[in-house]
């Protein structure tokens, strides 16, 4: 018979009975000990559940969330980060198709090119945002997928990053990096907070998203879609394809 579900809850009263429950389902999805470890020694994360219910830059009008993003501090420095390593992004978009300014854009909107890459424990705030019963089914996933890290060693239980667990440069949510995760310099391992693999898997993660080479990204063009699988957020959408294209410029 299937196991029952671990449930949920909007208080932290009952998580460290909860951990017990979701480290049997994470052992029955293949989950290994230093990953049940991991998820046994997380703590419930206010700071997580306080961000998540505090989300206020989303519903900004386009020019105010260009604004307070600092779009312009992202493209003058995205052209010159260009400028700087053209072969490195020359050969992402020959590998995956995804042109520079798309993934500077990124790279500038999320971490402001890895300047800050969060302070939050990256398992307890996954594990939180499972428990906690506003988004469970989609964060759910994604505690498997940090378990799994932590298995395969890209990442330790002490691995920090932001509010809602997201990783490295670009911000993965942890089932993502597990799934889409490439060596971009070759050492033999994947490490988000490591540029190249982060901008690598960055590339790869929009490509198997259906990325089309060579099509348009802006608003009404066909890579816009695929915008929209990385952050859901239409003002968001619209902000780096804007940013992409006078990067690319």
């Amino acid at each position: 018979m299937a196991a029952q579900a671990a449930g949920c809850s909007d208080t932290g009263g009952k998580y460290e009975s909860w951990k017990a429950e979701m480290a049997a389902e994470a052992q029955a999805e293949g989950v290994g000990r230093r990953g049940i470890e991991a998820l046994m020694a997380t703590s419930y994360s206010k700071a997580t559940i306080g961000a998540d219910r505090n989300q206020k830059s989303f519903k900004y009008s386009l020019e105010k969330f260009l604004q307070v993003r600092g779009a312009d501090t992202i493209v003058s420095q995205g052209r010159g980060r260009k400028a700087k390593n053209p072969d490195f992004y020359a050969s992402l978009e020959a590998a995956y198709g995804v042109p520079a300014g798309v993934l500077i854009a990124i790279h500038g909107m999320e971490t402001g090119f890895g300047g800050f890459m969060g302070d939050t424990n990256v398992v307890s705030a996954i594990a939180t945002l499972t428990y906690d019963c506003r988004r469970s089914d989609f964060f759910r996933p994604h505690l498997i997928g940090a378990l799994k890290m932590v298995d395969a060693g890209m990442i330790s239980p002490r691995t920090v990053g932001a509010k809602h667990g997201e990783l490295g440069h670009t911000q993965f949510l942890p089932g993502n990096a597990y799934a889409y995760g490439v060596d971009g310099n070759g050492d033999g391992q994947i490490d988000l907070y490591n540029q190249a693999d982060a901008l690598a898997t960055t590339a790869n993660y929009l490509r198997k998203k259906g990325w089309k080479p060579g099509k348009g990204y802006q608003e009404g063009e066909p890579n816009f879609a695929v915008i929209k699988e990385w952050n859901a957020a239409k003002v968001y959408q619209q902000a780096i394809a804007i940013m992409a294209a006078k990067i690319d410029r």
